[in-house]
């Protein structure tokens, strides 16, 4: 079965037919889905669904575009979500100076005010960093975020850098970008890093793998993902669902 690390369900792209996806993932070989905040309107719907399907998980949390919107009241409500017993991580949080919505100095202290909740009330976290590997990797550091432990979701940087991640207790989150043909880095990361750091992400509704690129992505997709990892591997698919999976449960609901 497969562990759905990272996907977006509550995203108006699912209005017509939310309830018939997610009420069909046990049917496609998903075993568990977590559900990702990225503002506070949206974990405030993640914890409604998590509340409807009993597979589906959540992380709440404000990604570094949204970030302005923060303030210590919001942080309380976060932390308050944080004792419901389906919410297994902070997320997501980061920085992205690709978009640049937000000044870096008002990113990083979200980013480190989000990990000493996520410390606070022992939960692993969920990092966005786009265009900002050194920035992200410095300000983990600088925070210790080795004691917390998450995944770095739709990772693209080099497997250089993967390699510091790993050294810090992290996961990779490896999603349709793996089956791009100029998904090069991360192909050679997902070659270059054990497979016991890596888990299984979509990003829905975004980053749908090939063949279905530029469509509205669903963890139904993942077996597209799972079968380029593998090829990458040398190993079987099945190989590849079990560890992750296996990965995510530690994770997540400290199995293992």
């Amino acid at each position: 079965m497969i562990f759905e690390t990272h996907a977006h369900y509550d995203d108006e792209a699912f209005d017509t037919d939310r309830d018939e996806i997610l009420s069909n993932m046990r049917n496609h070989g998903i075993e568990y889905v977590v559900n990702i905040g990225a503002d506070i309107a949206s974990s405030k719907r993640t914890v409604e669904l998590t509340k409807q399907y009993p597979y589906l998980y959540g992380a709440v949390g404000v990604h570094p575009d949204e970030v302005g919107e923060l303030d210590e009241t919001k942080m309380d409500w976060l932390k308050k979500q944080c004792a419901l017993d389906k919410i297994v991580a902070i997320g997501e949080i980061g920085l992205d100076y690709y978009w640049n919505k937000q000044e870096s100095a008002v990113q990083k202290h979200w980013f480190e005010r989000q990990m000493d909740l996520a410390r606070e009330v022992k939960l692993p976290i969920i990092v966005h960093s786009r265009d900002a590997g050194k920035d992200t990797l410095d300000v983990m550091k600088s925070s210790k975020a080795e004691d917390l432990g998450g995944i770095i979701h739709c990772y693209g940087y080099s497997k250089e850098m993967a390699k510091e991640f790993v050294k810090m207790g992290y996961f990779l989150g490896v999603g349709g970008v793996v089956t791009f043909k100029n998904g090069r880095h991360l192909k050679e990361t997902v070659e270059y890093i054990p497979l016991e750091y890596i888990v299984l992400e979509t990003d829905s509704p975004y980053l749908s793998p090939e063949p279905f690129r530029g469509k509205r992505n669903s963890s139904f997709n993942i077996p597209y993902i799972v079968k380029e990892i593998a090829h990458l591997k040398g190993i079987t698919e099945e190989e590849v669902m079990k560890v992750t999976n296996q990965n995510a449960k530690r994770l997540f609901f400290k199995e293992g």
